[in-house]
């Protein structure tokens, strides 16, 4: 069982973040945000793909001013994403449900004093939103891009807001790479009790995204930290909330959902497993019932897998079996077994 870091709860919008809440997903449209009918409709699709909080791109005012017309026509909690220019974020937190600043551009302290201000008398959180990328060039100079140099941000911004009697607050400490996003989530966990938002910047397309996601939120997530998180992916929208929901699923923080296992590629195999793989994912995406699914291509490892899952395929050559709980429920010849298989996998889902 793991066992989270205990953090202060906060809440964007209706979704809480922090205690003993559960660990949110988060994604961001790549729309222009002055272009409310584009943004409106990625949002939508986020929050069909199983996302629960949306960021958008403020750089400017016309982007700032639309933020009211995309709120009215959506579900998800709304954050506003501010570089630079502080007084957009005064706009955007008459409307959205969080402000996530960059320390290392938003620009002097009166400026932050003023979001902060602004933030308090909505009730809404800040994210302080750290990159090895843009330091303050206190930081950098003194640090370099290194994890000591985003925690020693970190914990300067933290401890501003705090003076400043605000702390409605969630961390972020991201980097292009693995080692450094990991270790500056490390060392941060112990020195504050604010809720951390996971994710590694600039990772790439979706292939190097969701490896270098894996390896790093995984790692932080079994060692209880992290509150809510995003694969960030130079791709599709809706393959971050796939991903991200994936890595809380396998790393078993979430117990929803599918769970399949099936045998590697290898001389032994009987039947177009490949084929039959696909057609399993994709019709059983949808299922949010906590099972165990086996398909295995041959029968050295296939019934020892099968007394072990809810629902399994054991083919032999030409022929197999559907089993459920270990159990034999039929025989039958290859081309019959996916669909008699799905069938059981349903079953089993509304069985619960």
């Amino acid at each position: 069982m793991i066992q989270r870091y205990k953090t202060e709860q906060i809440f964007v919008g209706g979704v809480p973040i922090g205690g003993d809440a559960p660990i949110a997903v988060q994604s961001m449209t790549f729309s222009k945000t002055h272009d409310v009918n584009a943004t409106v409709e990625q949002i939508k699709k986020l929050h069909f793909a199983g996302c629960d909080i949306v960021r958008v791109a403020v750089p400017d005012y016309e982007d700032a001013h639309a933020l009211k017309a995309i709120k009215e026509q959506i579900q998800l909690p709304l954050v506003a994403d501010i570089h630079f220019n502080y007084r957009l974020a005064l706009i955007a937190a008459a409307v959205v449900d969080c402000i996530r600043i960059n320390p290392g551009n938003i620009g002097s302290k009166d400026r932050v004093r003023e979001v902060v201000k602004a933030c308090s008398e909505r009730k809404i959180p800040i994210r302080i939103g750290v990159n090895s990328g843009s330091l303050e060039k206190e930081f950098d100079q003194k640090y370099g891009a290194t994890p000591e140099g985003m925690v020693q941000s970190a914990l300067y911004n933290i401890k501003y807001l705090e003076d400043l009697g605000f702390n409605d607050i969630k961390v972020s400490l991201k980097a292009s790479d693995v080692q450094r996003t990991v270790q500056a989530y490390r060392k941060l966990r112990p020195l504050t009790n604010h809720p951390f938002h996971l994710g590694v910047t600039e990772a790439g397309t979706k292939f190097h995204s969701t490896i270098k996601s894996s390896i790093a939120l995984g790692s932080l997530l079994l060692e209880g930290i992290g509150d809510t998180m995003r694969v960030s992916m130079t791709g599709e929208l809706e393959e971050e909330v796939i991903v991200a929901r994936a890595i809380l699923k396998d790393s078993g923080i979430v117990k929803s959902g599918v769970n399949i296992i099936s045998c590697p590629t290898c001389g032994r195999i009987e039947a177009d497993l490949i084929k039959a793989i696909k057609e399993v994912e994709e019709r059983t995406r949808h299922i949010k019932t906590p099972l165990n699914i086996s398909v295995m291509g041959c029968v050295v490892n296939a019934i020892g897998e099968a007394k072990h899952a809810d629902v399994a395929i054991a083919y032999g050559k030409g022929q197999g079996l559907v089993m459920r709980n270990g159990e034999v429920v039929a025989k039958l010849k290859e081309e019959d077994l996916v669909e008699r298989f799905l069938e059981e996998v349903q079953k089993a889902a509304k069985d619960g």
